[in-house]
């Protein structure tokens, strides 16, 4: 399946120079390209390299305005978002269209409602009453449980685990070996005998729109609530979320990060890799905390736009200024 420079061009907003009936089928890098893909470039050294590759056509920013171009060249002012938007655009019109299909190694309960173009994976398991929206991929091995609601256009990679109840929106993409919905960790402790017992486990998990999870992540459902995921956050790999979490929109969560229950996190909050968060603590929108930093139980960060880095957080600035304080002692000694 192929789409038109002149149908990729309206739909990333790019304005056409050249012949808009060249059909392209994917996009690739300049070294990699063949007649059959797109490219991009950003700066205007790359240009050149681009118009004589093999591509049939470039995305370029405004600088390819005054070049004479063997090919057509769509000109946008952020050239590397117009090529992702195309990416998307030529995947979907590859995916898979007509009547579900259900391996044969895979297992179906007879409740569960498949709209068409789904796919369900050898070894894949869908349990009752589950329901998954048209051109949803369900990868090998998959584990999608009981009253599991997932919209359309979603890629689940094989091994994904997902608990009775959660609810995912369009266009999800959960990748291999993640866990979306599974307890909390909560205990009571008896301080008579010092034993734990669970606290109920009894909430569910929402995901929204255009949320992307990384593999072998982790996201609790809430105790008596719901954990929360808001539209168009990304999520790496090696992730925890725990239970009863409110994630807002376009938040970005690097690896191997950790958040205890019940954080507000607002939008547009950007957490690097090793961020560690203590529970019922408050991220205010658009913070960013710089790689293994951490933030204190009950603590709230506000400040958007404002890096906050260390343990305990505090803006970069006084961080730093702490540190070469530290280091001016040390050489007294």
């Amino acid at each position: 399946m192929k789409l038109s420079l002149q149908r990729i061009a309206e739909g990333v907003g790019a304005r056409l120079v050249g012949d808009g009936t060249i059909e392209v089928g994917g996009v690739a890098s300049i070294e990699a390209a063949t007649a059959h893909h797109l490219v991009f470039v950003e700066d205007d050294k790359y240009l050149h390299s681009a118009l004589q590759s093999q591509a049939s056509a470039v995305i370029a920013g405004d600088f390819a305005n005054a070049s004479a171009t063997p090919k057509p060249v769509l000109v946008s002012d952020h050239p590397k978002l117009a090529f992702a938007r195309a990416a998307r655009l030529l995947y979907a019109v590859t995916r898979r269209e007509g009547p579900a299909s259900v391996h044969a190694a895979s297992t179906v309960h007879p409740s569960a409602v498949l709209a068409a173009g789904v796919t369900v994976g050898q070894g894949a398991v869908v349990g009752a009453r589950a329901c998954i929206g048209e051109n949803t991929r369900i990868g090998a091995g998959c584990a999608i449980t009981s009253d599991v609601k997932i919209g359309q256009d979603c890629e689940i990679y094989s091994h994904v685990t997902i608990y009775p109840g959660s609810a995912l929106g369009d266009r999800v993409i959960v990748h291999a070996g993640a866990v979306l919905g599974s307890d909390g960790f909560g205990y009571v402790r008896d301080r008579k005998t010092g034993q734990y017992e669970k606290f109920p486990q009894l909430g569910r998990l929402v995901i929204e729109d255009d949320v992307e999870i990384g593999a072998n992540t982790t996201i609790d459902r809430g105790a008596l609530a719901e954990t929360r995921i808001g539209r168009g956050t990304k999520i790496d790999n090696l992730v925890h979320i725990g239970h009863n979490c409110q994630i807002g929109e376009d938040v970005v969560i690097a690896a191997q990060t950790g958040l205890s229950g019940s954080i507000t996190i607002e939008n547009g909050v950007v957490l690097g890799g090793q961020v560690g968060v203590g529970e019922h603590a408050h991220i205010g929108e658009g913070v960013m905390l710089g790689g293994q930093g951490g933030v204190l139980p009950n603590k709230v960060l506000r400040g958007k736009g404002i890096a906050f880095w260390g343990t305990p957080a505090q803006p970069v600035r006084a961080y730093l200024k702490q540190l070469a304080t530290l280091a001016r002692l040390a050489k007294k000694d």
